[in-house]
């Protein structure tokens, strides 16, 4: 089912006249761990740095995409290994450069970044009161440890929820869904993760910022997500 979303984005993002580029980390046989292949710039052996010796090619698609989307099953709350390793060999030591403001110094500042993903639970088991927890909590180290810390606007996640589970029906209404919202996927606005100055501004709110600043106050609730469909 996931290539069967990635190819609906692929046709629908070329429809509207876009560059489209597919990085299938299964085809390109990606090793999940680094190895010394990765290695390729100069090194110190008194003091290696894995990051400061990676190959600067993948770096580049990144650097010239206006949107990037991830495009994967949910294993154990997160993303498979074959991805973290992606992301841990590419955004390496020099992009995530700005620690205090991403989105205003990031080398991604001016790009969006999504996540497009499949459960194998269904939605109301990842509810605030479900066995799996919040949503919104299980997708914070990757929205903004990842992507909004590198300086990405991060768009609301596309998630299908428990696709195997469910009629062919429903699994072509996913799809559907997903088609309609690529429409106008690239004029979204991203959702707000964090920023430091304003929380005087939500004093008088019920609830705090986002999942990782909520300021001791009730979490906001569904702030980091799309509607389940």
């Amino acid at each position: 089912f996931n290539a069967a979303v990635k190819k609906a984005a692929e046709e629908a993002l070329k429809a509207q006249g876009c560059d489209v580029v597919v990085s299938d980390l299964y085809a390109m046989k990606f090793k999940a761990t680094a190895t010394e292949d990765d290695v390729t710039g100069e090194s110190n052996p008194e003091h290696f740095v894995m990051g400061r010796t990676m190959t600067a090619c993948r770096q580049k698609k990144l650097k010239d995409a206006d949107l990037v989307i991830f495009q994967f099953p949910m294993y154990w709350f997160t993303m498979p290994a074959i991805m973290k390793g992606w992301i841990d060999r590419v955004l390496t030591k020099g992009l995530p450069s700005a620690l205090r403001n991403p989105t205003v110094e990031g080398i991604f500042k001016n790009k969006k970044a999504m996540l497009s993903f499949t459960t194998s639970s269904h939605e109301t088991m990842f509810s605030a009161s479900g066995i799996n927890g919040d949503i919104n909590v299980t997708l914070w180290p990757i929205q903004n440890g990842i992507l909004h810390f590198c300086g990405f606007q991060v768009l609301p996640p596309q998630i299908f929820w428990a696709p195997a589970y469910v009629p062919q029906e429903a699994r072509a209404s996913m799809l559907e869904t997903w088609t309609g919202r690529l429409q106008g996927l690239l004029n979204e606005a991203p959702f707000f993760l964090h920023l430091v100055d304003v929380q005087e501004k939500h004093s008088g709110s019920p609830y705090g910022l986002t999942v990782g600043h909520h300021l001791g106050k009730p979490l906001p609730p569904n702030s980091q997500m799309k509607a389940g469909v």
